[in-house]
């Protein structure tokens, strides 16, 4: 069996691996690996490559997900394992230089926390049953036999795991980019910024007069080809993703990351929009997850603090789940919608492909196409809900091809149940 070499010395494969965790983190995972979840600047994903440059990269995932993960990485290896040595990691782990340090390379073991594994280095025959779980999300009985190692580590488990580590990591990701005090872009005459230092302005990015970028308690990194537009105020930590647009008169607060071509407007606190996605009107977007292609009308709001300021208790898996945190909003799956006017409670979940709308609050948990509002929903049929995702994708010059149309037929399908639990 071929094994990998790095100017001439043996080295270790990295191969970046799910459990089965990816259920709570419903419905941001339903279309995408739990690694490509953006905290912070990047991804998941890239912070994991980032810490082991220059090693040869597999990625392990649930097998309906392998067709388009295959399509849009071309040349990497997919849910295949032909070397002899790898280094695995947790899709869920924030990995940062302490983990990275907890890890002997030359030695078999696994790194558990919580009965959680965290890493792992396999060799050889002991690369068996792993092979044999190919497609399917690994667990701990999947490296049994191997040396155990406590480790502690930052894991994701749920969707208001994010937002709580995403100020922290927006600080850590704008340190290793090191790219602080870097104005490339055009900035406009009537700009004020606050603490220069903090701030990255990418090449061909704009900020327009009025803007204030305040980023004395934190960072702020505006991507390449971004606009900020007139009397905008962004605070630091915050991260504007290539190609992405702050509305006029936007507000900005501490801990909102938004990826590649996102259109944002409004207040938007402690909040993550993937890419792809706009909420880019007037209303209040807080402590909440938006996956891609998603659309907020005019005037939604989320409420992300209950009037008594306690806990926020949020639906997951079909349970209640007590998130023991004050402020949770809401979670949007990828392509769903909402109507103008929107109100969300704290802790709504909306699965993907759903457009909510109405008067009055709808229910905490909408599943995925879905269709309606507060005075009932009905299933939002197949062939619509692909109809109109393909048009928006086509004015960001995106087609939905086969495999991604399988992949939505799979998740239709999945969750049926769902549905019909809610007669409809």
């Amino acid at each position: 069996m071929k094994i990998g070499f790095f100017k001439g010395v043996l080295i270790m494969n990295l191969c970046i691996f799910e459990d089965n965790g990816y259920t709570k983190l419903l419905p941001l995972t339903y279309l995408r690996p739990v690694y490509d979840l953006r905290c912070g600047i990047n991804t998941i994903r890239e912070k994991i490559v980032r810490a082991y440059p220059g090693l040869p990269v597999s990625l392990l995932c649930r097998d309906y997900l392998k067709e388009v993960l295959k399509e849009d990485n071309p040349g990497l290896r997919i849910n295949y394992l032909p070397e002899d040595r790898y280094l695995f990691v947790n899709g869920r782990v924030l990995f940062e230089d302490n983990l990275k340090k907890s890890i002997n390379l030359e030695s078999e073991g696994v790194y558990l926390q919580d009965n959680s594994v965290i890493a792992a280095v396999v060799k050889g025959d002991n690369l068996k049953p792993i092979r044999r779980k190919l497609g399917q999300p690994l667990e701990r009985e999947d490296f049994k036999g191997l040396p155990v190692h406590g480790v502690k580590a930052k894991q994701l488990d749920y969707t208001w795991d994010f937002i709580h580590h995403n100020s922290g990591q927006i600080k850590e990701d704008f340190k290793v980019l090191s790219r602080g005090g870097i104005i490339a872009g055009g900035v406009y005459e009537g700009v004020s910024i606050l603490e220069r230092s903090n701030i990255y302005i990418a090449e061909d990015a704009q900020v327009k007069p009025g803007v204030i970028l305040d980023a004395e308690n934190g960072p702020i990194f505006i991507d390449k080809g971004a606009k900020v537009l007139p009397n905008a105020t962004i605070i630091g930590p915050a991260f504007v993703g290539a190609g992405s647009t702050v509305k006029v008169g936007a507000k900005i607060y501490e801990g909102s990351s938004f990826g590649e071509v996102c259109k944002v407007g409004g207040e938007v606190e402690e909040s993550i929009i993937h890419s792809y996605s706009n909420k880019q009107h007037d209303g209040f977007l807080g402590h909440a997850y938006l996956g891609q292609w998603v659309n907020l009308g005019a005037g939604t709001n989320n409420s992300d603090l209950k009037n008594n300021y306690g806990t926020v208790k949020v639906p997951v898996n079909g349970k209640i789940i007590d998130s023991g945190s004050m402020f949770v909003g809401a979670t949007i799956g990828d392509h769903s919608k909402t109507g103008i006017n929107t109100m969300l409670n704290t802790g709504t979940v909306i699965g993907v492909f759903s457009n909510v709308f109405g008067a009055e609050f709808p229910p905490k948990f909408i599943p995925s196409f879905s269709w309606g509002g507060a005075e009932g929903f009905i299933e939002h049929e197949f062939d619509k809900a692909v109809a109109s995702a393909r048009c928006v994708l086509e004015r960001r010059d995106k087609e939905i091809t086969p495999q991604m149309a399988r992949l939505y037929r799979h998740v239709f399908e999945m969750t049926e149940p769902q549905r019909e639990a809610l007669n409809f």
